[in-house]
């Protein structure tokens, strides 16, 4: 495992994230999310990434459970407020970063954490209230440094120029092969900015590790947060993006990886990731994808994968239009 500074923080996280989205349940499922984390400490991982709405809490308490008796000095925690949590209980409003820090600290049974991030932007809560809020929990040593998912850009620039604040120094991005947004937007912000970029999706929800065979039918309680990303979900799934999925296999083969460590490698070429945040429900799945750091790849493969999935997109989106 291979490590890098995090932005303008003095963290140094490894180049694999293991992220906790879906990490709870019960009996043997539980069981098995709390042998990844433990895995992932034998890999050499060092972050692990989760939110107060992931199972509303229960995440960060399989992660606190996972993590006991683990020197605190091993490891680095990183968790979001912004969701709800209840009926009333949502945002970054100055009361809401109080109460979930909070809350936070005491499923994961802990005194501070590394990274505090705001999930999504606030559009009801005014920008320097929650700047504020924020800068008061690192100033009460509650938390270590602070970070953001999906912001406008306007909004990032906004806070980074507020004056008598902590400044951000993360941003979590969806990144990979077939979202290249951050490319030519919080990228070149966050190198401007002094941010780390903790990438999330580098498999484009499983299609890049070549899960769904073309006809795959799209999975059933997928949806995305908004319409236009729900559109590019839908996308990955035909046909034409399905196929040049499954021909990153011989790529990958060619590099000596799997498909999943090429999609993930693929991610850490860039100099602005910092880390790839991945998920895993099996031991197994995080040995493979955590073989991506450090993975030597020809640029001639990666670019053959950049026109491939490129090309791909351009036929998805003409089949959309009625278009040849």
């Amino acid at each position: 495992m291979r490590y890098r500074r995090l932005g303008n923080s003095d963290l140094e996280v490894s180049e694999i994230t293991l992220g906790t989205w879906l990490a709870y349940g019960e009996g043997e499922v539980r069981a098995r999310h709390i042998a990844c984390v433990r895995r992932a400490l034998d890999l050499g991982i060092n972050l692990f990434d989760t939110a107060n709405v992931y199972g509303w809490g229960e995440a960060e308490r399989l992660l606190a459970e996972a993590l006991k008796g683990v020197p605190r000095d091993r490891y680095l925690l990183a968790t979001k407020a912004w969701g709800p949590m209840n009926d009333t209980d949502r945002g970054l409003s100055r009361a809401q970063v109080f109460k979930q820090v909070d809350g936070s600290l005491q499923r994961l049974e802990t005194d501070y954490v590394d990274l505090y991030q705001c999930h999504r932007f606030d559009e009801e809560t005014p920008l320097e209230e929650t700047m504020q809020a924020l800068s008061e929990v690192v100033r009460q040593g509650k938390v270590r440094w602070l970070g953001f998912s999906e912001w406008p850009l306007d909004k990032v620039r906004e806070a980074a120029a507020m004056a008598g604040v902590e400044a951000f120094v993360s941003s979590q991005p969806q990144y990979s092969l077939l979202w290249r947004e951050p490319e030519s937007g919080i990228f070149p912000l966050g190198r401007e900015l002094g941010l780390g970029q903790l990438i999330w999706a580098p498999l484009a929800q499983g299609v890049l590790a070549g899960r769904y065979p073309p006809g795959s039918a799209f999975p059933e309680g997928w949806r995305g947060e908004s319409p236009a990303m729900s559109v590019h979900l839908r996308r990955w799934f035909s046909r034409p993006v399905l196929e040049a999925a499954q021909a990153l296999g011989p790529l990958a083969a060619e590099a000596g990886l799997t498909p999943a460590q090429f999609a993930v490698a693929w991610t850490l070429k860039n100099p602005d990731v910092a880390s790839a945040v991945v998920g895993a429900s099996r031991p197994e799945q995080l040995d493979d994808t955590a073989a991506a750091s450090g993975a030597r790849v020809d640029p001639a493969l990666f670019e053959r994968a950049e026109r491939l999935l490129a090309a791909a997109l351009a036929d998805a989106r003409a089949l959309e239009t009625g278009c040849d």
